[in-house]
């Protein structure tokens, strides 16, 4: 948190202006702050107060006749010293885990996407999620599927329903008892151990696999030299899943074409975003970034709020990202209450 010091007026004008912001969107006046939010002080005394704010970097004012607004580090006073966290109502938790049950409850990264949409849809930002990170998950089966004569697909099912694929070259056209015969050697070999694991040590354990087909044995030793390469981008890559752009579309801020195109710029930026969600992946508590505080240039006018969910050695998370201007109080609460859902319905 930040060490600015506040007086209990300057708490009072503070939170005053940073709610009247979220509500209107506009620049808040001296007037409004005395009329509408009970502080029993005249409109002078407001304004100055608001002079004192705009000196510890808190408020800003965009021309002279112009009210206030907050800047990222109000934002951030306000998250970490103001905000009450408004509760979750039953019909909104209802809400969240009837979207999240919409479907077959398997695969954990269906069950994540799901969150981001319902996230967009329950706080008008933009929905996202992040799928688990795989190098503790444990691989339960290989299997490959010819696809033609010179590739195969292989399927790796890692625990908790997670489902990763990759093509193959084939050395010659193959017969499936052949590509049989190299799935179950593997299986045998690597099933059981999680991926970090098999990426590490996947030469010594596929030493010698008892093959006595030439095609297999032939294909084994190619999988061999190309195994950690596969296994590399199975353990790094993880998958985004964004909800709906439209809420966040008929915002304020992006009323201009060229902020919408930003907007839908980044979007189409995933390993950007896995990398800036990537990060949060250990967080106990929610987390919340806002404008300046973010590495990104991409990201210097947008919050992103976040909590992890985890399911056994499994963890991703759940959040949203929008505007600075963003109802903090309520956003916090509907994301950490998803990624417990989430958590909880992926054990089942």
């Amino acid at each position: 948190m930040s060490d600015v010091k506040l007086t209990d007026r300057e708490r009072d004008v503070l939170m005053a202006v940073i709610q009247s912001y979220i509500r209107t969107a506009r620049p808040t006046g001296s007037r409004v702050v005395a009329r509408d939010y009970g502080l029993e002080v005249s409109p002078a005394t407001v304004r100055n107060t608001m002079a004192e704010l705009e000196a510890k970097g808190l408020l800003t004012q965009p021309h002279p006749s112009a009210g206030r607004l907050p800047t990222d580090l109000a934002y951030r006073f306000y998250v970490d010293a103001l905000m009450a966290r408004r509760a979750v109502t039953p019909s909104q938790r209802e809400q969240i885990r009837k979207e999240l049950q919409d479907g077959e409850i398997g695969a954990i990264e269906d069950l994540v996407g799901r969150a981001a949409r319902v996230l967009s849809l329950l706080t008008g930002e933009l929905g996202l999620a992040v799928g688990p990170a795989l190098a503790a998950a444990a691989l339960q089966r290989v299997e490959f599927v010819p696809v033609d004569s010179e590739k195969a697909l292989l399927v790796l099912t890692l625990e908790s329903g997670v489902v990763r694929t990759v093509y193959v070259d084939l050395p010659t056209e193959l017969p499936p008892s052949s590509l049989s015969a190299v799935a179950e050697a593997l299986n045998e070999r690597l099933a059981g151990s999680t991926l970090a694991e098999i990426q590490a040590t996947l030469s010594e354990r596929l030493r010698d696999l008892p093959l006595e087909d030439p095609a297999a044995r032939e294909f084994a030793n190619i999988f061999v030299g190309s195994g950690p390469d596969i296994f590399e981008w199975v353990v790094g890559g993880r998958d985004i899943h964004l909800g709906s752009a439209s809420a966040l579309a008929e915002q304020p801020e992006f009323t201009s074409g060229e902020r919408l195109r930003s907007l839908i710029q980044l979007t189409e930026k995933r390993e950007l975003l896995a990398s800036v969600l990537g990060e949060r992946l250990a967080a106990a508590e929610p987390q919340v970034t806002i404008g300046a505080e973010h590495r990104t240039p991409q990201l210097s006018e947008l919050t992103i709020v976040t909590a992890a969910y985890s399911v056994g050695a499994l963890h991703g998370v759940v959040g949203v990202i929008g505007p600075t201007r963003m109802a903090y109080d309520k956003v916090v609460s509907l994301v950490d209450t998803t990624s417990s859902l989430v958590s909880s319905l992926a054990r089942r």
